[in-house]
Parts: structure tokens; sequence; C-alpha cells
């Protein structure tokens, strides 16, 4: 059982003079590290969310831009494709002409060679009619 006693007043005279002691000493001053600490890290954490906010910022900002440049490109591309594909096109014809031409010349020379070789295969065939008559005539 609790008895008062004058133990009892020199005890709680002991804790009140060890409180407060403790309470100027200790406590007060971790009470101050530990608000000091709330304070930096609330001040970092909402540093935090600023960097995020610019950094989501600039990353939509890069999509953008990359998507230009994409479609510029594809637009590039497809303008150098369409022009290769109209050069390749006159490059044919030109080289369809070319070889039409050619083929018109070579008939031409053909043609000739043929008209040259009938004509001399005419005088030929009198010469030979001419020598087979005189061999006939002559046996």
């Amino acid at each position: 059982m609790l008895e008062f006693n004058q133990w009892f007043f020199v005890l709680l005279a002991n804790f009140l003079i060890l409180f407060f002691i403790l309470n100027a000493i200790l406590f007060k001053p971790l009470a101050n590290v530990f608000k000091e600490r709330e304070k930096a890290v609330s001040g970092t954490l909402s540093e935090a969310k600023g960097i995020t906010v610019r950094k989501e910022s600039a990353i939509s900002q890069m999509n953008v831009e990359l998507l230009s440049a994409k479609n510029n490109a594809k637009e590039i591309y497809n303008s150098l494709r369409a022009e290769g594909i109209s050069s390749q096109k006159e490059m044919l014809m030109r080289a369809e002409a070319e070889a039409v031409e050619m083929i018109e010349r070579a008939r031409k020379e053909l043609k000739e060679d043929a008209k040259k070789a009938r004509a001399a295969l005419k005088a030929d065939i009198e010469k030979f009619s001419e020598d087979i008559v005189n061999k006939l005539v002559k046996a």
C-alpha cells in the first residue's frame, strides 16, 4: 500500500528537479532537433515534388519535340522516296527509249544487210545460172 511519509516528498522533489533539468537539457533540444528535421524533410519533399513536376513537363516537351521530329523525318523520307521513284521512272523511260531506238537501228541495219545480201545473192544467182547454162550447153 502507498504510504505518505517523509520519503514521499523527497522522491517527489527529486522527480520534479530531474524533470525540469532533463526537460531543459534533453527534451527541449530533442524536440527542437525533431522540428528542424521535420522542416528539412518537408522542404526536401516539396523540392522533390517541384523537381518531379519539372521532370514530367520536360518529358512531355521532349515527347512533343520527338513526335515533331519523327513526323518531319517521315515527310522528308516520303518526299525523297517520291523523288527517287520519279527519277527511277524517268531513267527507265530513257533506257526504254534508248533500247527501242537501238532495236530500230538494229532492224534498219539488218534490213540493209538483208538487202545487200539479196542483191549480192541476185548477182551471184545470175552468175551461177550463166555458169550452169554454159556447163549444160557444153555438155
